[in-house]
């Protein structure tokens, strides 16, 4: 079969026209003939090996992608998890994994929009526990997961929303997604934490969905610290690292804050949480999708060109989505 395979670690994918078929193991297993597949940053390092998810995995070639959008044997459309590489002709997908697809979606958005509703759903309702009329501060707003945030965010009720980013321009946009302010992380340090203290100050931020951390997160944390008398409850929940993986934080903001820090991604959601995703959360989603109120982008390439668009630079929030 069609395939982009990675041989060697650290490598980058190669597109193959003659890989091995994967096989169906067990009775909870299906085969299906892939139509697209998203390649998102966890796709990237997990094929690098470098994610926390594959540090004692031992390497071989495999096929890439972990999730997409394709069709069962009787015809009928789905996304499914992979248990096999998905950005190949065809995969190996769980049963209890599948989520069918409504009619009016295009393969590509329905492949493109899983990973960034876990990424800011499961965040947004399991971990953060958002309640409608509080607010939400959304910081790395500007990509992919960061703007399906600020639209579910909105979506699950929040009364306000506030975004942070460097693109200029994507945060402009986040205004017609439902963010009530937007605060640019390209302004010096003293700047960006006076603003967002007085917007702390006018709508007491509740939760903070972060996919940056490093010293963006550093100068939000500062913000919110309290000076000893009575503080308003935060949820900061950490996403992703993209700016940096470490931050130095203070006791003192922890001892002067009613703050509670956690995470959200691979390891932290419990199997009822999954099945919930599953069954509840993605069908709602795509179908919010496929009636226009849940927006996002793509760039849609064809399998032979994986090789060259890999470790393209995406720009303004928009999934690479490899159609097959």
């Amino acid at each position: 079969m069609k395939a982009a395979v990675v041989f060697q670690k650290g490598e980058m994918p190669k597109y193959v026209e003659d890989f091995a078929e994967p096989k169906v193991q067990n009775e909870n297993e299906l085969l299906i003939s892939v139509k697209a597949s998203a390649v998102k940053n966890l796709d990237k390092m997990r094929a690098s090996g470098k994610h926390y998810s594959t540090q004692n995995e031992a390497f071989a070639a495999k096929v890439v992608g972990g999730d997409g959008v394709g069709l069962l044997a009787d015809g009928t459309r789905v996304y499914g998890i992979g248990i096999s590489g998905m950005i190949a002709e065809k995969a190996i997908v769980e049963k209890n994994g599948i989520v069918k697809l409504p009619e009016n979606i295009d393969d590509a958005t329905a492949a493109a929009l899983p990973n960034a509703v876990m990424g800011s759903a499961l965040a947004l309702y399991f971990r953060a526990g958002l309640q409608k009329g509080e607010t939400v501060l959304i910081n790395g707003a500007t990509g992919v997961t960061g703007k399906i945030s600020v639209q579910i965010a909105k979506y699950y009720g929040a009364k306000k929303v506030i975004a942070t980013g460097r693109n200029e321009q994507s945060l402009k946009e986040l205004l017609s997604l439902g963010a009530d302010e937007i605060i640019s992380l390209k302004q010096d340090d003293e700047t960006f934490v006076e603003q967002i203290k007085n917007a702390h100050q006018q709508n007491p931020v509740n939760v903070v969905i972060d996919y940056l951390w490093g010293h963006s997160a550093e100068l939000i944390l500062s913000a919110l610290k309290g000076n000893g008398s009575f503080s308003h409850r935060t949820r900061f929940v950490t996403v992703g690292g993209m700016m940096s993986d470490t931050i130095t934080l203070s006791s003192s903001i922890l001892r002067s804050t009613d703050i509670q820090i956690s995470g959200s991604g691979l390891g932290t959601w419990t199997r009822e949480e999954v099945k919930l995703l599953i069954t509840e959360i993605l069908p709602e989603m795509f179908q919010l999708a496929a009636n226009g109120k849940l927006k996002i982008e793509t760039v849609n390439i064809p399998l032979k060109d994986i090789q060259d668009a890999w470790d393209m630079n995406i720009e303004g929030g928009k999934r690479l989505v490899v159609l097959i």
